[in-house]
């Protein structure tokens, strides 16, 4: 399968800040890759170059084969892309928006009224679409500039944490519209803070911070690098996490950590379900009853803190809907 987008030894650096130190990418077509890091990683310094925004110091870029540097116009006419920040004019209405979007990449006028029209109401926005986007909320902004970057069904799509500021409702729709693109053979680059998105999207992953790429892999390997299972207590006290830690030592050959403040102690296990019933034992027979206690298994939050030392936030100038 061949790659739609590839990226290869991508350097820039803003005086002394390594933005990207020699970042590589493969977006096989027709495929999902998500791009993981801390607010300040180079997620955005990427996909701007990739996106003919920015020039890279070194490296070479290539979207559906064609070179981004020597033919920015070229990849231009084949991409889709929404940034972090909604890029409409808001003197206009939704409707004109999308209709001029539609007319730069040379929709007839029916054609790209029809585009608008769908769209709008695939993004929930057709009640809004003859209203001047400044009387918009900040999340309707972000879905009609969603709906732009949609408009001439690009093959290749780039979303800069797309679904930030979107309520639950609106960022499952997105999803599905993702979804849709993809099963009808797009190709998409995704950053996002959200992890459970990139859990549910993506086909691979590239975690980078610092500028450098760290970790590559589907969901699940790079969950499986974390580890496996882990048993997990809360209790009432103090005294109560003391003695719990004791008896999951034991139970699961492997040291418990506590966490005093929360009163919550934690052993990696094997035989989770084994593990489970003993604990709940041996809990039983010392006259201890959990508040909760359960089997967890890793999840793409603990690979980005493990990896980078940091949780996952979305932007701090998240919109509201």
């Amino acid at each position: 399968m061949a790659d739609a987008i590839r990226a290869e030894g991508l350097v820039k650096h803003y005086g002394e800040v390594k933005a990207l130190d020699g970042i590589d990418l493969s977006v096989p077509e027709g495929t999902v890759l998500g791009l993981l890091g801390p607010n300040g990683a180079g997620k955005t310094t990427c996909v701007r170059i990739l996106t003919t925004l920015l020039r890279p110091d070194r490296g070479s870029a290539h979207i559906n084969g064609i070179d981004v540097l020597a033919h920015p116009d070229r990849v231009r006419r084949t991409i889709g892309v929404s940034g972090q920040y909604a890029a409409v004019d808001e003197y206009l209405t939704g409707m004109e928006n999308l209709e001029m979007i539609g007319r730069l990449y040379h929709l007839g006028r029916k054609q790209a009224r029809a585009r608008a029209d769908e769209l709008l109401d695939r993004f929930n926005l057709s009640d809004a679409a003859n209203r001047p986007v400044k009387t918009y909320s900040g999340g309707m902004r972000r879905r009609l500039d969603l709906a732009g970057a949609l408009v001439i069904s690009p093959p290749v799509i780039v979303l800069d944490e797309p679904t930030t500021g979107l309520d639950p409702r609106s960022r499952l729709g997105m999803w599905d519209v993702i979804s849709e693109r993809v099963r009808a053979g797009a190709t998409l680059l995704l950053t996002t803070q959200y992890l459970e998105e990139a859990d549910q999207l993506c086909d691979d992953i590239v975690v980078i911070d610092h500028g450098r790429s760290i970790a590559h892999g589907t969901p699940e390997d790079l969950k499986r690098e974390v580890g496996g299972e882990r048993l997990e207590v809360v209790l009432g006290n103090r005294a109560e996490a003391q003695i719990a830690q004791e008896i999951m030592t034991k139970v699961c050959s492997e040291e418990a950590t506590i966490d005093d403040e929360a009163h919550r102690v934690v052993a990696p296990v094997t035989r989770g379900s084994w593990a489970l019933l003993e604990a709940v034992r041996e809990f039983d027979s010392a006259g201890i009853v959990p508040v909760d206690i359960g089997i967890h298994r890793a999840s793409l939050d603990d690979v980005f803190m493990k990896l980078t030392g940091t949780a996952a936030t979305p932007s701090e100038d998240a919109v509201k809907s």
